[in-house]
């Protein structure tokens, strides 16, 4: 059974961090584009960041480049997503997904995700 399970949200105070996990589990998580999005009460959910399969290239959206970062873990089939200096507006339900199409993003954004998690809730706030 393929699945995704998002862990790693919690309450976090502006400035603090979280790392994020997407684990995988009836695929290979190396074979596929992955990417993170998230979405906040009232707005469309939005593409975050996107790492490749073929060569690892990273992207990221303008508004957390430079204090997100996505990762790969080979041996324990699982994707990350290290959030650091978080603002009020990250507050958000945070969503891995695979894309089942192409091995490469173009882009901060998933080009056609397959497969979803069921997400995690990160919210920032003092």
């Amino acid at each position: 059974q393929v699945q995704l399970v998002e862990s790693g949200g919690g309450l976090v105070q502006p400035g603090g961090s979280l790392r994020l996990s997407c684990a995988a589990s009836g695929f290979t998580l190396d074979y596929y584009a992955i990417g993170w999005f998230r979405q906040a009460p009232g707005k469309e959910r939005e593409g975050v960041s996107c790492i490749s399969s073929s060569d690892g290239s990273t992207y990221y959206a303008d508004s957390v480049k430079g204090r997100f970062t996505i990762s790969r873990d080979k041996a324990k089939n699982t994707v990350y997503l290290q959030m650091n200096s978080l603002e009020p507006e990250d507050s958000a339900v945070y969503y891995c997904a695979a894309d089942t199409v192409f091995y490469q993003c173009s882009g901060y954004v998933l080009l056609t995700p397959g497969y979803w998690g069921e997400g995690t809730q990160v919210t920032v706030s003092s």
